[in-house]
């Protein structure tokens, strides 16, 4: 493989798939079958906390499997498959856990995941031919979405009062409009190319 044989900062070595950088990803990966399973073990329970801690923590850490690769000169073609993969993974799974807790429709979770799988798939099929690097509006949407999954894992309605539905109904529609937007662009300008 040509990333096992690049030139290290140090000099000549392979750079191993299961390096820190790659590691932190698999890492943020494996929050999400852990806080899914919070949730439906107790929906409205105090491991709900728990479970937010893990969905924040392999959100935020977005950046940090990424540092590490440019900083370190760890990048390689598994950590570049692995990181967009695991905010969908992270997002997706919070989606499908409120949904299946009766917290969020049905119909939210099949917009939002029919867009990144669709998106995922496409890049997938075409990345020999030419790289579909993140756009600024996909950036915005991936964070977008974070905010408004976060908010609603949170017990927050229960702690601050029914108001707060109207806070997660408010974030959750900014996120899926993002998601629905940034999708029709990117499928406009690969029809383009």
């Amino acid at each position: 493989m040509a990333e096992s044989r690049r030139v290290a900062r140090a000099g000549d070595a392979p750079v191993s798939l299961w390096n820190v950088a790659n590691l932190v990803t698999v890492a943020r990966i494996l929050c999400a079958p852990i806080f899914v399973w919070l949730i439906l073990d107790n929906p409205h329970g105090p491991l709900r906390w728990l479970a937010l801690a893990l969905f924040v923590f392999g959100t935020a850490s977005d950046g940090i499997d990424g540092y590490l690769a440019r900083s370190r000169n760890l990048g390689t073609s598994l950590g570049v498959l692995l990181d967009p993969i695991a905010d969908k993974v992270l997002i997706g799974a919070a989606l499908v856990v409120l949904s299946m807790v009766g917290e969020l429709p049905w119909w939210v979770t099949i917009v939002v995941l029919v867009r990144e799988v669709g998106i995922t798939v496409y890049r997938m099929l075409i990345v020999r031919r030419q790289i579909h690097a993140a756009s600024w509006g996909g950036k915005v949407k991936t964070t977008a979405q974070s905010i408004a999954a976060s908010f609603a894992l949170a017990p927050f309605p229960a702690l601050l009062g029914d108001w707060m539905n109207w806070v997660n109904a408010a974030l959750m529609t900014a996120a899926l409009a993002l998601t629905v937007w940034t999708g029709l662009e990117y499928v406009w300008k690969a029809v383009r190319a």
